[in-house]
């Protein structure tokens, strides 16, 4: 990067978007105010940013209109690969317009734009033989044969007790389409939302040209890989608690402050992070450390400022 401030790129979660039962747009952008505010301190105290976001309950929210939709209008399905796009611009327009709304009431420069973008994936990863991602609604046993029988080509798997979903693969991101367009917009002093939702996955045709897949990228994962392609000095992961923790839920639970990649990766191989919660965020923090990266924090969105200004959350190392 050739700008002359330290870059960091923070990645939120589509979870924190949602808070309790209030899950209507207005309630989403009233939480999404609330995390750019903690952004704007970030960027406050000389940062730039790359703000990545997760979108797995409106992604959700997407496929239950459309199915809703078909059901009783006979309306077409959204494709899985349409959900993750419009998300990325809806959750993407939320999180421009508040960041941009915070830094100019802080009278700060407030450039701020969201770019849609796309994220590579091999045709021949595991993932595609082994889906195991769940999206959309629960059906009964009933159901299930039915959506089966309309929708042969989907995958169904049993959801915990609470009844069958689809299921879909989650691939690596192996290369970030649009990096070269958010390095220049970094490189002119924005402030950037991408790769939401881990990133619209394509595929790469013998001829060059890209067509999308209905997958789900891991946005922890493809915000590592974007945070060391720009050469980002910082990744931020925000989760659900202040500091990452051994023993989760016991009487043995220690909290981590600083850490370094090697007694992550022993925690890892212990089992201490599940592979549906923490495990991609820690399996993240030592990729990018391990790609060049100088330092991760893992932390919640509210303690972002502490996190920079008095080492609160988490710190990985090397």
């Amino acid at each position: 990067m050739s700008g002359k401030k330290k870059l960091a790129v923070i990645a939120i979660g589509g979870n924190s978007l949602i808070v309790g039962k209030k899950i209507s747009v207005s309630d989403q952008y009233d939480a999404v105010r609330e995390t750019t505010k903690h952004i704007a301190d970030v960027i406050e105290s000389g940062w730039q940013v790359v703000v990545t976001h997760g979108n797995g309950p409106q992604v959700g929210f997407l496929m239950l209109r459309a199915e809703m939709a078909r059901r009783h209008t006979g309306l077409h399905i959204l494709p899985l690969v349409s959900c993750v796009a419009d998300t990325m611009g809806g959750i993407g327009y939320q999180i421009q317009q508040a960041l941009h709304n915070e830094l100019k009431k802080r009278g700060l420069p407030s450039n701020t734009v969201t770019l849609i973008t796309q994220v590579l994936v091999d045709p021949n990863d595991p993932k595609f033989n082994d889906p195991d991602k769940f999206v959309g609604e629960f059906y009964d046993d009933g159901k299930a044969t039915e959506v089966r029988e309309e929708h042969p080509d989907w995958t169904m798997k049993k959801d915990a007790n609470r009844g069958w979903r689809r299921v879909v693969p989650s691939p690596k991101p192996i290369e970030i389409i649009e990096l070269d367009a958010v390095r220049s917009l970094a490189d002119s002093g924005f402030n950037i939302v991408a790769a939401g939702g881990g990133g619209i996955p394509v595929l790469q045709k013998p001829d060059g040209s890209y067509v999308g897949v209905d997958a789900v990228i891991d946005k922890d994962l493809a915000s590592r890989l974007l945070a060391n392609k720009l050469g980002a000095d910082l990744l931020v992961i925000s989760t659900g608690v202040p500091q990452v923790a051994v023993n989760f839920g016991t009487e043995a639970e220690r909290k981590l402050g600083k850490v370094d990649i090697a007694a992550l990766g022993e925690y890892m191989a212990q089992g201490q992070f599940p592979a549906g919660s923490m495990g991609p965020k820690i399996q993240s923090a030592i990729d990018f450390i391990k790609a060049g990266g100088k330092e991760v924090i893992i932390t919640s969105p509210e303690n972002l400022g502490q996190a920079f200004a008095r080492g609160a959350g988490t710190h990985v190392v090397p």
